[in-house]
């Protein structure tokens, strides 16, 4: 309870800051399908294109708590990391075998609740192609606990003259999306590779919609 009236609490007290910062167009991929209302338990993916994303992803879906899958970099930091364990950040551990944040991601969906993943898993490099080769995570979470999908792909376009623009894609169900009868490996690897194709074509939508 304290999780979601701490994200209460920060999304109220921040709209106008945001509003200044960010001042955010939203498009949609079909808006009767999703818009910015998301109903049950959902896995939330997005390209990643900096640490600003998360907090833009809060107010284009300030209806609902979202706990973000993020590095354990930010969470070392003594301020940062405070705020994040308060507004209820999942901590992954990327250097260790640890598959921890997998079971409480699992948890917090059987609940009813978002989970929100960078399936990329870090910051592209300068020069890198975008968005970089999804690791596996997110489409494996979605295929063990049947959670819904809803993709959506920011601009990045932050602290800048330009409007940050962003695209809420319409929900998917990866199990009815891939083959069961293969191998479980190669059943996450095209449920991943759908996950990234899917991003790589809202990205072109938004271009198209923000011309």
């Amino acid at each position: 309870m304290w999780i979601k009236l701490f994200n209460l609490f920060t999304k109220v007290t921040g709209w106008p800051v945001q509003k200044v910062l960010f001042r955010t167009r939203i498009f949609y991929d079909d808006k009767g399908m999703q818009d910015r209302h998301i109903k049950g338990s959902a896995i939330l993916i997005s390209n990643h294109t900096s640490v600003w994303d998360y907090a833009i992803w809060l107010f284009v879906f300030p209806f609902r708590t979202l706990r973000f899958q993020m590095a354990e970099l930010l969470f070392e930091r003594p301020v940062l990391g405070l705020f994040l364990r308060c507004m209820g950040g999942i901590r992954v551990d990327r250097n260790a075998f640890d598959f921890g944040f997998i079971t409480r991601s699992a948890r917090i969906l059987e609940r009813g609740g978002v989970v929100g993943v960078f399936p990329e898993g870090r910051l592209p490099k300068e020069g890198e192609s975008r968005p970089l080769a999804f690791k596996t995570g997110a489409a494996w979470l979605a295929l063990q606990t049947g959670a819904t999908v809803i993709p959506v792909y920011t601009s990045g376009e932050y602290f800048c003259r330009a409007r940050a623009k962003v695209i809420i894609g319409a929900p998917m169900r990866l199990n009815d999306l891939v083959d069961e009868a293969q191998p479980e490996k190669e059943t996450i690897a095209q449920a991943t590779e759908i996950l990234r194709s899917r991003i790589m074509e809202l990205e072109k939508k938004l271009h198209e919609q923000a011309l």
